[in-house]
Parts: structure tokens; sequence; C-alpha cells
């Protein structure tokens, strides 16, 4: 029987979008698709618009509750911008005016089962997405597709009064574009022992982003 060979190209593109500054996106070919291989650190949308950054919880409960667009930092800290880049609420995913540049969008959940299907299925493909480095207990992986997951935490929706920052280290959760239900979205989540989530999460609450390109 013949075995398939999997081969990831990996490839830096530059996008010039509606920002005042070009940024620089590193980008990875897995299948039939090209994802960012960071996560998403915008602070425009697509038509130049500025996003609102949430610096205090107030803020952030605000935005929710008015299902407004919001970003921050995991504990409104800038030190973990570069390595994590922003969380963003899913009014910020959802908002017409595109939160990513120009020839990328959010991945709907379909894309996401694209991707994972692809490196093997979801119960093998967390190790082969999560980074060499930075996942506590042990929990590193091969980085084999070349995605450099990072377990960036999210700002949880604690109770209806409060949002709370946990997990860093330990989880990282992605955005996808697709809607549940009108208070809940679909999202992508890894654990430093291998759990590999897909659940439906709470629209205002804080998560990173991961782009794929338009085909």
């Amino acid at each position: 029987m013949k075995k398939s060979i999997c081969y990831v190209f990996q490839i830096a593109c530059v996008l010039l979008g509606s920002s005042v500054h070009a940024q620089n996106f590193e980008s990875v070919k897995i299948g039939n698709q090209t994802w960012m291989a960071e996560n998403l650190n915008v602070a425009t949308f697509r038509n130049g618009d500025s996003i609102p950054q949430a610096r205090t919880d107030e803020e952030w409960k605000y935005a929710a509750k008015a299902r407004k667009p919001a970003w921050c930092y995991y504990d409104n800290n800038i030190d973990y911008e570069a390595k994590y880049g922003k969380l963003y609420n899913w009014y910020a995913v959802n908002d017409p005016r595109g939160l990513a540049p120009e020839g990328w969008h959010v991945p709907t959940h379909k894309e996401w089962w694209e991707l994972t299907d692809y490196l093997g299925g979801w119960k093998v493909s967390c190790t082969k997405l999560k980074n060499k480095e930075g996942w506590n207990d042990e929990g590193n992986g091969t980085n084999e597709s070349g995605f450099s997951a990072l377990p960036g935490g999210r700002r949880s929706a604690y109770n209806q009064d409060s949002y709370i920052f946990k997990a860093i280290g330990y989880w990282g959760y992605w955005w996808s574009s697709t809607k549940f239900t009108n208070k809940y979205a679909k999202a992508r989540s890894i654990h430093s022992n291998g759990t590999f989530q897909w659940l439906d999460w709470n629209n205002g609450e804080g998560m990173s982003v991961r782009c794929v390109k338009d085909q």
C-alpha cells in the first residue's frame, strides 16, 4: 500500500492593508489552504476604521452588552502582544467592515475541520499544530504543519458581571466566523495536554484569531 506524504511549504508574504503601515504576516500552506502562521494583530478593520480597544473590564463588558467590536491584550498588558497578538470578541470577527486583511478571511468551522482532517484528524492534529516551545506542562508540539499554535489564553465570561483572563500557557483559543446562536459562535481550542475542543463560546469573550487566505 502506498503511503501518502504530506509536504508543507512555508512562505512569507507582505500584505498592504488599509491601515497606515504595511504589515508582515508569516503564512504557511497546509494542504489546499494557506493559513497565517501567527495570530492576528490588527487594530483596524479592512476599510481602515479603528477597532475599539477595551482597556478595562468595564469597557469590555460594555462592548459585549452592546454587541460592539472590541480587542484587548491578554491581561491588558502590551507585553503579550508580540508573542500572542490581540484578543478579539466575536463582534469584531463578524463585523461587515472585515477583520481580516484584504485577500484573507476568518475561517469557518468547516475550514477548521478541513485543516485538522488534512493533518490526520482532530485527535492527532494537535501535536502537529502546536509550536515546539511555549506550552506549559511539557505540552509542546512538533509543529510539523508550520501552524505554530501558541497558548494565548482568553478573556472569559466568568459570569454576566465580569470577564476574566485565564489559561495563558495552557490553552489556545481561536474564533471561527460561524455563528451558532445570537449569543454564541464556534471556536477551536487546544490544551497543553493534547486536548482539542470544538465548542460554542459566548460572543462577548476574547479569543485569538487566525486567518486563511481567500481561494
